[in-house]
């Protein structure tokens, strides 16, 4: 017979009263049922929240909104896509998380990235909620016109809900430069200038230097924290990054700075190999500025040949991982050929890239992992230090934003490590940024009462 613990029982009630609300949204339930592994020991310490029945409360949004966006496209025929905006946790700030235009965008995936997001946000140390919205529009093939249009009628009705104090929200897959641009400018119309109602807009208008570099960079400085409490570093080192957007680029960019040899960059089409180290430049270009796909990195540089498929699927020697596409890119079989090709650490660039047969894999065989939550955390960073610089009416340099990205991340890292050590998981990185943002968001919820 097998005798559950208090904190186990609690926290196996929990899952299943989500479980039987939620069934058919199985990103949601992936991601609280890995995140709900990692909290016995804080439950069997803390059994105050059990007794305040934290985790049922925390796991349910405070508010979903789902609305329609009608939208006209250039042929002049009427179209309808889907929105959505869920405001998950606002305990220690106003609601924070990007916009996502993808045609997978549902309502699991929107709860998934805002629940992901309220823990990511606390570990910031910045005093951001947890948010997320987006739309199963695709931005691809589609007129600036077309697109125009499209974030017009989107912020039409995401302006009633959102506000300085209450909701903020940036960018995420599908959601750049352009698409702020288009939903701010429609905001405003809406409901006048306020520079700080959305986070990476233009240097004209109020955006902050170093926002776009922001994730990747500090997927870089996470990782070069982890590999340096390991006794390594990313000098001499070959690394594989799968995708091409802007967390990819940016890693490319700020790794191969740190002395790494990037060997590969991705989209969803397929990837290419550059044994002399891919160029930055020439993704920029690509990915950036012509929008195109990454098939044409090879036809441009000589070193490089283009494969289709995943990357992860690829017999490629390479020390260290870094997933910067899309979540569960990297299930269980794909993990062991990632162990197989030397990798021996893993940082997570996108959000939940990594099965929980993944994550297994990795533990497994004693590969450092370092998760989404700690190590991707530098774009809502630098969105926070946006909404600062916003505040005040001013503009830090690149460096000066810059120098404060890397002391987050060191300090994400540190946080990990502490709240890993005193519940007596050490070297377990995903337990440590688990507990650590959950604790600062619990007790914050402790302190304002049953709301």
């Amino acid at each position: 017979m097998i005798i559950l613990s208090k904190a186990t029982d609690y926290l196996e009630q929990v899952y299943n009263v989500i479980e039987h609300r939620d069934p058919n949204q199985p990103e949601f339930l992936e991601a609280v049922h890995d995140f709900f592994k990692t909290m016995t020991p804080v439950f069997e310490a803390h059994p105050e929240y059990i007794d305040a029945n934290i985790l049922e409360r925390l796991t349910e949004p405070e508010r979903v909104i789902q609305f329609r966006v009608p939208w006209l496209d250039d042929a002049g025929h009427a179209r309808v896509n889907r929105g959505f905006r869920v405001q998950f946790n606002s305990a220690i700030g106003p609601y924070k998380g990007g916009l996502r235009l993808h045609p997978s965008v549902n309502l699991s995936i929107v709860k998934f990235l805002g629940f992901e997001q309220i823990f990511k946000n606390a570990l910031t140390g910045l005093p951001i909620g947890g948010g997320k919205g987006g739309s199963d529009f695709d931005p691809k093939g589609k007129s600036d016109n077309e697109i125009m249009r499209f974030c017009q009628s989107f912020m039409t009705e995401l302006s009633k809900y959102i506000g300085l104090d209450t909701d903020v929200p940036a960018g995420d897959i599908g959601v750049g430069g352009r698409e702020i641009g288009f939903l701010y400018g429609q905001y405003k119309r809406l409901r006048g200038a306020d520079r700080g109602i959305l986070t990476g807009k233009g240097l004209s208008y109020g955006g902050s230097l170093a926002r776009t570099e922001a994730t990747g960079y500090g997927l870089a400085y996470y990782t070069d924290e982890m590999l340096k409490a390991n006794g390594l570093n990313f000098a001499g080192q070959r690394v594989a990054i799968s995708g091409a957007g802007n967390v990819a680029t940016y890693a490319i960019q700020k790794v191969t700075e740190l002395g790494g040899k990037v060997l590969t960059c991705s989209d969803s089409n397929g990837y290419v190999v550059d044994e002399n180290g891919i160029d930055f430049e020439v993704v920029k270009q690509i990915k950036e500025v012509e929008r195109g796909r990454i098939k044409e990195y090879a036809d441009r540089v000589d070193s490089a040949t283009y494969n289709e498929g995943s990357v992860w699927s690829a017999r490629l020697a390479y020390d260290i991982a870094l997933p910067c596409a899309t979540q569960n890119e990297i299930d269980g079989d794909k993990a062991q050929i990632v162990i197989a090709n030397g990798a021996k650490a893993v940082a997570e660039g996108a959000n939940m890239p990594s099965t929980p047969e993944a994550i297994a894999a990795y533990q497994a065989a004693k590969v450092l992992y370092g998760p989404a939550k700690a190590a991707n955390a530098g774009g809502v960073a630098v969105s926070a230090l946006e909404m600062s610089q916003n505040s005040m009416r001013l503009s830090w340099t690149f460096d000066e934003v810059d120098a404060r990205l890397k002391k987050i991340m060191q300090a994400i890292f540190e946080q990990s490590v502490a709240a890993a050590d005193e519940y007596d998981v050490s070297g377990d990185y995903l337990s440590g940024a688990n507990i650590a943002g959950f604790t600062k968001v619990a007790d914050a919820m402790m302190a304002q009462g049953l709301v």
